[in-house]
């Protein structure tokens, strides 16, 4: 059965609310722009009263196999203090990166509809030695990246 509109619409905006839900729970002053024009999900207040902008990206359960973690067509220039929180659902795992490490790391497309736009695929596919049955992973170079809480932003 395919994905309902309501669940695919929602999925983004569910995920930045349980992200930013666990920053809080955190400790972390979190703020949410009434406007999302600029790309910034949240905005936080460090403890030496410095402010960092968010942007949280969630892929689903939902999306074809071998994209649990591929994240594209993304509008960015580099911004001090501006930070990227990728999300895979199927992966359940977190990625946090600087716009400074995102740039470093991401493809930039050089051609077609999405030109100039920027993507990262955190995730990898390989087949299970044992089961045969593919397998997701995290590649190796975006390990270093990979969260389980909050702490970078502390």
């Amino acid at each position: 059965m395919g994905v309902s509109f309501r669940h695919s619409a929602g999925f983004g905006k569910r995920m930045e609310y349980n992200l930013v839900g666990k920053m809080l729970m955190e400790g972390l002053d979190v703020y949410l722009p009434l406007v999302d024009d600029h790309g910034v999900d949240c905005v936080i207040k460090k403890e030496d009263g410095t402010f960092i902008e968010v942007q949280i990206k969630a892929r689903s359960n939902e999306v074809t196999d071998g994209d649990a973690a591929l994240f594209s067509a993304i509008t960015h220039s580099y911004t001090p203090n501006f930070y990227f929180v990728f999300y895979s659902e199927r992966l359940n795992l977190m990625w946090i990166m600087s716009s400074e490490e995102f740039l470093k790391e991401c493809i930039t497309n050089k051609s077609g509809k999405n030109i100039g736009k920027r993507g990262i695929w955190f995730n990898g596919n390989r087949m299970d030695k044992e089961t045969g049955i593919k397998k997701e992973y995290c590649k190796k170079q975006f390990e270093k990246y990979i969260c389980h809480d909050f702490s970078r932003f502390h």
